[in-house]
């Protein structure tokens, strides 16, 4: 089984990409690849230029620093036996950061830069002692401490309350801008991908079938896979909604993955030779930080038409509200 196959993804300093698609896409699996929590069985990884694919848990240590990942749950997260103190002090000790009165000094100033003020008055508390909201500030000051330049957050709010999300969200959208932080944010969640991300990613069955823009790929979204997420989240207003595409059948098993396109047993404008040609990425040249690309060969087949009558014959126009910003919603669900 490849849990991820053929996913190529690049992340610029100061940029925030969001990785969408259903449960079991593999999606965690990205990370934990780049993270080198498991090892790749083919492929590379290279971090601020470093080819990292191969190295030796000891070579890899000292670069550790420069990657944290943010878990999903921050009640599973925090150790309950440590204060916020040793919580956040613990990646310092790991890394050599041996003088207290510098742990100190860096353990309030990662409190501060995650709102938690005046810092002094979380450092002696226990995780049991603070909200959801707060435990999730005091795992990202954690990830912050040693000042990374790579950061994973896996799902950072699904396990919060509504009336939080939001403030998590904008916290590590401004970590991003004003740190310079290259931010890969795992979700299931459409529209806080369009609200904070730069660029999203649409991985389905193990692999990207669209890429862009986070104002393209909402705005002017290409494969069906994309049409149907984004049909599938709930309007703020009735007027903007539209009839959700529920996709027929279930995720196929990634033991037994389907032949040619992958989506196509699900896909509601599949073609007859959707069965028997497995799209790549198109167009598959260009800026691959900056093109808006699909894999589907429905698109392909339309490159030649000009302006938007070859996507329009793909799906149906996304809502306007995506377009300015007002996607409500806790996420796809089964889209």
């Amino acid at each position: 089984m490849k849990a991820v196959d053929g996913v190529t993804l690049t992340i610029d300093q100061g940029e925030m990409l969001a990785l969408v698609g259903e449960s079991g896409c593999g999606k965690t699996s990205v990370a934990q690849s780049v993270m080198r929590m498991v090892d790749l069985q083919a492929g590379s990884l290279k971090l601020q230029g470093r080819d990292i694919t191969t190295l030796s848990q000891r070579r890899l240590k000292p670069l550790r620093r420069s990657m944290q990942m943010i878990y999903q749950d921050p009640y599973e997260s925090l150790d309950p036996r440590f204060r916020v103190r040793q919580t956040i002090e613990e990646p310092l000790r790991v890394h050599g950061t041996s003088s207290r009165s510098e742990r100190r000094e860096r353990v309030l100033g990662a409190l501060a830069a995650v709102d938690l003020l005046p810092p002094d008055l979380y450092l002696e508390r226990h995780p049991h002692e603070l909200s959801g909201g707060q435990r999730q500030r005091v795992a990202i000051a954690a990830s912050l401490v040693l000042d990374p330049a790579l950061l994973l957050a896996d799902e950072p709010v699904s396990m919060l309350d509504v009336s939080v999300r939001a403030g998590i969200l904008q916290l590590l959208r401004r970590l991003c801008t004003q740190r310079g932080l290259g931010v890969l944010m795992i979700t299931h969640d459409l529209s806080t991908a369009a609200h904070f991300a730069d660029r999203i990613a649409v991985m389905y069955l193990g692999r990207i079938v669209e890429e862009g823009r986070a104002r393209d790929v909402i705005g002017d979204p290409r494969h069906p896979y994309t049409k149907a997420l984004i049909s599938a989240v709930p309007r703020r207003h009735p007027g903007h909604a539209i009839a959700p595409q529920i996709l027929k059948g279930e995720l196929p098993d990634p033991v037994d993955v389907p032949t040619g396109c992958r989506f196509h047993t699900r896909c509601p404008v599949a073609a007859e030779e959707c069965p028997k040609v497995d799209p790549g990425l198109w167009p598959s040249t260009g800026d691959l930080a900056g093109s808006h690309r699909a894999a589907c060969i429905l698109v392909e087949r339309q490159s030649d038409v000009a302006g938007t009558e070859g996507r329009t014959e793909v799906g149906h126009s996304p809502d306007p509200a995506c377009r300015s910003g007002e996607c409500d919603g806790q996420g796809p669900g089964n889209g």
